[in-house]
């Protein structure tokens, strides 16, 4: 489904502030089959990071990842594998709690955060 926002969102709500850099993690061979071709697993990871964010911002991220303890989310992310720079909402993701680096005068530095069960195909 093209992202409900254009933008990233979080069940449809855009992040308030948007990543700095962004990108698809890469997967981790599981082994080999008959042919010699890779095997992936299923599911991929999506990380996104922030040079310098105000707590408030962090906060809408944070309670994001507590909804995802007990249930999944819907991100709109760049879609993987597309020819043209589109957003895809992605349904049944779980996030990790942000990392963040050094406080800074009512902002955090160095924010990631990474969502992942996310299914491409």
């Amino acid at each position: 489904m093209i992202g409900t926002t254009g933008s990233f969102a979080i069940n449809g709500t855009r992040i308030s502030l948007q990543p700095s850099t962004h990108k698809w993690s890469g997967r981790s061979e599981l082994g080999v089959d008959g042919n010699n071709r890779p095997l992936y697993p299923a599911i991929r990871e999506f990380e996104m990071s922030w040079d310098l964010m105000p707590v408030s911002d962090l906060a809408q991220l944070i309670n994001a990842q507590l909804a995802s303890v007990t249930g999944t989310l819907v991100m709109d992310l760049p879609q993987w594998g597309s020819s043209i720079y589109t957003f895809y909402s992605y349904s049944g993701t779980v996030a990790r709690e942000p990392q963040v680096g050094q406080y800074f005068s009512e902002h955090v530095e160095s924010v990631i955060w990474v969502v992942g069960n996310i299914r491409t195909n």
